[in-house]
């Protein structure tokens, strides 16, 4: 892997860890366009600046679009959504291992 490449891995690990970035990408993953409203309702306790801010970096980043029926993953954020979603059965198997070794 080169340099380059780490440095792509660090950027976009940076973008997924502000706050409420997943979770506003989870929130998208159905395909369906939220406005919004109905956007800041499906990921619940985010605050309107906040997820301005995070819809903003997400879109700057390819991640996220807005059309006339709200905001929707780009086919690249569609791709990372379901890359993340491998995560869970690894996360599983981590978890499992840790709580082995206390």
């Amino acid at each position: 892997m080169s340099l380059k490449d780490h440095a792509a891995i660090h950027q976009l690990l940076s973008l997924m860890e502000s706050r409420y970035a997943i979770r506003v990408m989870w929130a998208l993953k159905d395909g369906h366009p939220q406005t919004f409203r109905l956007l800041q309702d499906s990921v619940g306790g985010i605050t309107p600046n906040t997820l301005n801010t995070r819809l903003k970096e997400l879109r700057a980043a390819l991640l996220v679009t807005h059309g006339s029926e709200g905001y929707t993953l780009t086919s690249q954020g569609t791709d990372l959504v379901k890359r993340l979603h491998d995560l869970g059965p690894f996360a599983a198997k981590w978890a499992a291992a840790q709580a082995k070794k206390k």
